[in-house]
């Protein structure tokens, strides 16, 4: 761990508990991908907010039923990877606003299926260019090169934590 003692992003003196794990926080991988998730997604959040009245989970919503078409809430769940009071709350307000709709299921009666309304599809295609707007603004200083990196080591950083969620924890 010399290599996360010896960051040199850290901040000033570390304490002793501090130097005995050897963790700075500022140089912790899972804390700087937090950071940066909240940030941008607090961005974003606002101009959704702001503009059209969509919390960050409904804006998830409505974009994976854009892409996938009509879902359960248990798909939606897999999909978005959102705990199902998030999905649940995000679905009644689009149910709520008419922005979605919702049907049964054919192959299951206790479940129900959720699909853009009308309405649900203009406002996604009047959010998704401003969507790509704000990734573009986001990335305009690196190269594609460097997207595709990036996007390319999330991937293989989500899967190495859906497989540590899987298995027991590293000692």
């Amino acid at each position: 761990m010399t290599l996360l003692r010896d960051a040199p992003d850290a901040p000033g003196p570390r304490s002793a508990a501090q130097s005995e794990a050897g963790l700075v926080l500022d140089a912790y991988l899972p804390y700087r991908l937090s950071v940066a998730s909240n940030a941008v997604s607090g961005l974003i959040a606002r101009a959704y907010e702001d503009r059209f009245g969509l919390s960050v989970p409904q804006w998830r919503l409505i974009c994976v039923l854009a892409e996938d078409g009509g879902l359960t809430q248990g798909q939606l769940v897999v999909r978005t990877i959102m705990d199902k009071v998030t999905v649940s709350r995000a679905a009644q307000g689009l149910l709520r606003r008419h922005l979605v709709t919702r049907s049964a299921h054919q192959a299951d009666a206790r479940s129900h299926v959720l699909a853009l309304s009308p309405q649900g599809e203009r406002l996604y295609a009047e959010i998704a260019p401003m969507a790509l707007a704000y990734e573009q603004a986001l990335i305009a200083g690196l190269s594609s090169g460097e997207v595709q990196d990036l996007k390319r080591l999330l991937s293989r950083l989500q899967s190495a934590a859906t497989s540590l969620a899987e298995a027991d924890p590293p000692a």
